[in-house]
């Protein structure tokens, strides 16, 4: 182990998005996030905890657990110690608290070699894909006006929220303001399956790219049956929730949303995602609604992916990390050591 014993620290600031974001769950504007810090030999690692209520965490349960977890972490470069640690405290619970944990310790080793994570981790230098931008449901005019936005700023790729009984009006609307995009569509599970049967001629006229989580979480029979019969790709969110469930998945889904945040960290979203290669899905790399830290480190993995969403710090007006190099959708590959973002001041 580094000389001296680690130290971990932590805050949390309520981050806002510039306007109210809406899922078929939900619409919030204000996202607590919480930021670790690992101090150790004059070097310090970062890692962002993204909450979700549908994955079984607040704000509360994050500072509530984050003191038992932090614990776990004694050598920086005992990956697989900390993750047993974690799982021996916490088994399948509080994946983003283990996630920021995961990413502090990661990059103080990134640090101390004076490398980007990607090359610790011996990850492809491949340019990443296109990030969609992530038009949230709301009423017509403003989801039309969403878009229209979007697409003058540069944004080739565009993901929107359905899950509504407006769902063919808001893919019409879209249409019209956004003809030549990538368009992709997420319902996050609130479809029925004969609603979702229904609308798949639909996703097929609008030349949508793929839908996400069409049905309920756990019905991997129902989304089976669709992807039987659906003309457009179809990607499980909801349905994923530990690294061991992609096995089953593959059985009902052509590919896989992976967030860091609810798998516990990037080591683990690089085992979730080797093994779909494995069992010959589609790869998605995704994000919660988060700071530039959160979207860095998922950007070192996007190279492996066939698509990316990570529009998370793109839709807040208070981005407390600073670094990440924009072009509308397309995201620069971090070059500088570590994660490559730093706090703002």
């Amino acid at each position: 182990m580094s000389a001296g014993a680690p130290m971990v620290t932590w805050e949390t600031l309520e981050l806002h998005t510039a306007q109210p974001f809406g899922i078929a769950r939900w619409t919030h504007s204000v996202y607590p996030r919480t930021f670790v810090t690992l101090s150790q030999g004059g070097l310090s690692g970062q890692g962002e905890a993204a909450p979700n209520a549908f994955y079984g965490e607040t704000r509360g349960t994050v500072e509530a657990v984050l003191p038992l977890l932090a614990e776990a972490l004694t050598d920086p470069w005992d990956w697989d110690g900390l993750h047993a640690a974690m799982g021996t405290r916490m088994p399948h619970d509080h994946p983003s608290v283990k996630c920021a944990l995961e990413m502090a310790a990661v990059e103080w080793c990134a640090q101390a070699a004076g490398v980007p994570v990607w090359r610790l981790l011996g990850l492809s230098p491949a340019p990443l894909p296109e990030s969609s931008y992530t038009v949230s449901l709301a009423p017509l005019p403003d989801m039309r006006r969403q878009a229209r936005e979007a697409v003058g700023r540069g944004h080739g790729v565009l993901k929107v929220k359905l899950g509504t009984g407006q769902d063919e009006d808001i893919l019409e609307a879209l249409r019209e303001e956004a003809p030549e995009v990538a368009l992709r569509v997420d319902a996050n599970a609130a479809w029925t399956r004969a609603r979702a049967k229904r609308m798949l001629g639909l996703l097929e006229a609008a030349r949508v790219e793929f839908v996400e989580q069409p049905l309920a979480a756990g019905d991997l029979e129902g989304h089976a049956m669709l992807r039987a019969v659906s003309p457009v790709p179809i990607v499980a969110d909801e349905s994923l929730h530990h690294v061991s469930d992609v096995v089953a998945l593959a059985q009902a889904f052509d590919g896989v949303n992976l967030k860091l945040a609810k798998l516990g960290g990037p080591l683990q979203t690089l085992r979730a995602l080797r093994l779909a290669r494995a069992h010959g899905l589609q790869v998605m790399m995704g994000c919660m609604i988060e700071s530039s830290l959160g979207i860095a480190a998922a950007a070192h993995l996007a190279g492996l992916c066939e698509w990316a969403d990570l529009d998370g710090a793109l839709l807040l007006a208070d981005d407390p990390y600073a670094g990440l190099n924009w072009t509308a959708g397309c995201l620069a590959r971090p070059e500088d050591a570590g994660w490559g973002v730093a706090r703002q001041t």
